[in-house]
């Protein structure tokens, strides 16, 4: 250890080194020519920027805050991102634990493999939840920690250009960019959706913002949010259950009360610095509808039933963050830095920690509060050179520090009552933005990271964009990206039940699980090649295949690492193999001056994951499960009519192909097929309306689901039975909206 230390050390020392001698630019280079009169004519070349050249990648889309504004955000921005190509919501594993809390999920990757950034830095918030034995957390994620009516845009990159954004971005990043103070602006937004079935949960959310200049030098934003947003009733897939002949009914989609409180202080100290200072404060608290990890509501007269049936707060996670970044703009080149300190309290009532406690709550009146505490920090600078060809190299260094303390018991096999954790993570990269030739730009990349507990990983990257002609541009890349093992998974120290699934087929009684500090990083190799094709006249097409090669999965292990006489003890392990592959293509057609059609699929070609497990007889045997529960294909399709210059029309549509259940339940035991029930096809289409009164009010309004094509949880959670379903999370019905903005 005092060896690993040292290195820590040393790399960090390293880091800042590279920081203080690098910088980052937007240059333009020039290359020669003669006019029609024999002369030498300099003409400019733009050379992009390693940021600029991975967002043009074909695994890139963006949703502006026009289009939030045409189609307003409900309860989740999880909602719209999951219409760009290669977006699923699910949860981290097939088992369908947590289906009405999907995430989003990136080339099939799983959630924990999406790295969220807000202004470019990261979001750790979901990381205070502690995973269960099935490899999922009881989290809604952190897509909800901005008011949809501050951003200015979302930026979703997907496969190898996500790789050098470092740990957990393994599928890809979901960078949420809020808007700048640039004008002095006073907005009130208001928001109101009203399901047409009186057992869904309506939203009501209002947001005021205010913002500009200061002075010569500051300028200010201050925004205030609330969103209230109502749980399902208790029965809701009641009759669905009974129709099934079900004795579980499934609980439906939780209520969320969301706050949020944001200050921007921003300080152009000249014209080639900037600094930034903000501050922000977010609550999330649920209005619990029964959400086990089974998905039951319980039964009459448990403390369950009762916590569903008065919905009450069963947890709430608070979210505070200070930071100060630094954009510099120097003739030399631009750079960007920062530092943030983010602070998660996940306050949740009281879950036992000895077996079968994962999820089950046993009192109605006590809570454990974990504490999260994130430092993060980084440095980006960009040099442009002349030699050779007309390049670019990034220079970056970046440092993460997770502090948690979350209540532990101990138990009888460990004897333990420690509740610290904390990892260190230091990081260090370079790419080079070549111009070959004027049509053919290269991008190879190198990141070093170091972890406090695996040590040294790298991360070499290759991209490449090749315009064959005016019109059409090959592209393809290849990265290998990794994902460090969380505070939880790394803790011998941090023991929990696991609600009877915790034991492998061949082990019966009770058994717990606990953390391994000599986890190895989760890694894959991502590839993709593609054809993107765009003219003047407005037509756009493009098509890409991926494909992930995955191993080292964290996942439970079947290897008992102690055992008191009465409970069997387990740790987390390194898995096999997995591989996942899909297509992503997308269509943009003008119809008409006034009318645009745009469309984009995804389909998932493999998602298959090897598991080195024990069979019932206690032999050895391998198996294959999904690694996520993701539709079969899915395609988002819209038409835009811009009927007048103040009036908009869009109908958009989004079809569902067959979603396939987990084939093994929580110990390993294989499900015959015969008991694997699949999601069937499905189609929802939306409609809305846009209309600007005048230059200071906005008005929107919709339908979803317009054909009311209600769909309901009957299955999930998949722990020691012997059937499954697909059926995991309720589509909601028909459902009216309507948004009012104005803006002084």
């Amino acid at each position: 250890m005092g060896r690993r230390i040292t290195s820590f050390r040393a790399t960090t020392a390293l880091g800042l080194v590279l920081s203080i001698g690098a910088s980052h630019a937007f240059a333009q280079s020039a290359q020669s020519s003669e006019d029609e009169n024999g002369e030498t004519v300099l003409e400019e070349i733009v050379v992009l920027s390693a940021e600029e050249q991975l967002k043009q990648s074909l695994g890139v889309s963006v949703i502006t805050s026009t289009d939030l504004e045409r189609r307003p955000v409900g309860r989740d921005l999880a909602e719209i991102i999951r219409t760009q190509p290669g977006v699923n919501l699910t949860g981290n594993t097939s088992s369908g634990q947590y289906g009405q809390s999907r995430q989003i999920d990136l080339r099939g990757m799983g959630p924990e493999n999406t790295l969220i950034l807000i202004d470019g830095k990261p979001v750790f918030s979901r990381n205070s939840q502690r995973m269960g034995r099935q490899g999922e957390r009881d989290t809604r994620g952190d897509s909800n920690w901005v008011p949809a009516e501050l951003i200015e845009r979302v930026e979703v990159i997907r496969g190898p250009a996500a790789a050098r954004y470092g740990s957990g971005a393994a599928g890809g990043v979901v960078n949420i960019i809020t808007k700048r103070p640039e004008k002095q602006t006073y907005s009130l937004t208001t928001y109101v959706e009203v399901p047409e079935d009186s057992k869904e949960g309506g939203t009501r959310r209002v947001t005021a913002t205010a913002g500009g200049p200061i002075n010569d030098i500051f300028n200010y934003r201050l925004t205030a949010s609330g969103s209230w947003t109502d749980p399902d009733d208790t029965d809701i897939n009641a009759d669905a259950a009974a129709e099934e002949g079900l004795d579980t009914i499934r609980a439906g989609r939780e209520g969320v009360k969301s706050y949020n409180l944001r200050g921007l202080l921003s300080a152009e100290i000249d014209g080639s610095n900037r600094l930034d200072f903000e501050a922000a404060w977010s609550r999330q608290a649920n209005s619990f509808a029964g959400g086990q990890p089974s998905g039951s509501i319980g039964t009459p007269g448990d403390i369950i039933n009762e916590l569903a049936e008065s919905n009450a707060e069963t947890s709430r996670i608070d979210r505070t963050t200070l930071s100060v970044t630094h954009i510099g703009d120097y003739e030399f080149g631009k750079s960007n830095s920062y530092i943030q300190w983010e602070h998660t309290a996940n306050r949740r009532l009281r879950e036992p920690n000895n077996a079968g406690g994962e999820g089950v709550f046993d009192t109605d009146n006590e809570y454990r509060t974990a504490k999260l505490d994130n430092l993060n920090a980084k440095t980006e600078w960009v040099l442009p050179l002349h030699l050779w060809r007309e390049q670019k190299v990034t220079l970056g260094t970046e440092y993460r520090g997770e502090f948690l303390s979350a209540p532990i018991s101990g138990d009888a096999i460990t004897n333990n009552d420690k509740n610290h954790m904390e990892t260190h993570l230091i990081g260090l990269y370079v790419e080079d933005n070549v111009l070959l030739t004027d049509r053919f730009t290269l991008t190879p990349g190198l990141r070093f990271d170091w972890h406090d507990s695996f040590g040294a990983n790298l991360s070499p990257s290759l991209n490449a964009s090749y315009e064959v002609t005016d019109e059409i541009t090959l592209k393809a890349g290849i990265a290998r990206a990794f994902k460090a093992p969380n505070v939880y998974q790394l803790s011998p120290d941090y023991v929990w039940g696991s609600m009877g699934m915790g034991c492998p087929i061949w082990a019966d009684g009770q058994c717990s699980m606990r953390g391994n500090p000599d986890l190895d990083p989760e890694i894959s190799l991502n590839k993709e090649i593609g054809i993107a094709y765009a003219n003047l006249d407005g037509w756009a097409a493009s098509l890409t295949y991926y494909h992930n090669d995955y191993k080292n999965k964290i996942t439970t292990g079947d290897v008992q690492v102690g055992w008191d006489g009465t409970t069997r003890l387990f740790s987390w392990e390194n898995s096999g193999p997995a591989i996942i592959s899909g297509l992503e293509g997308s269509v943009t057609v003008p119809l008409h001056e006034r009318v645009e059609w745009t469309t984009n699929f995804t389909k998932i070609l493999k998602s298959e994951r090897e598991v080195f497990g024990q069979l019932a007889d206690g032999t050895d045997g391998n198996y294959k499960v999904p690694v996520s529960l993701v539709p079969d294909y899915t395609i988002n399709s819209s038409v835009r009519w811009e009927a007048r210059e103040d009036l908009g029309l869009t109908l958009s549509a989004t079809h569902y192909g067959e979603i396939e259940p987990t084939n093994r339940n929580a110990r390993g035991q294989e499900i015959p097929a015969i008991d694997q029930e699949a999601r069937k096809p499905y189609t929802i289409v939306n409609l809305s309306l846009d209309y600007d009164y005048n230059e200071n009010v906005k008005v929107a309004a919709g339908v979803n689901n317009l054909f009311n094509k209600q769909l309901y949880a009957t299955g999930g959670g998949v722990g020691t039975g012997t059937t499954s379903s697909a059926n995991t999370y309720n589509e909601p019905g028909r459902t009216y909206w309507v948004s009012l903005t104005g803006t002084f």
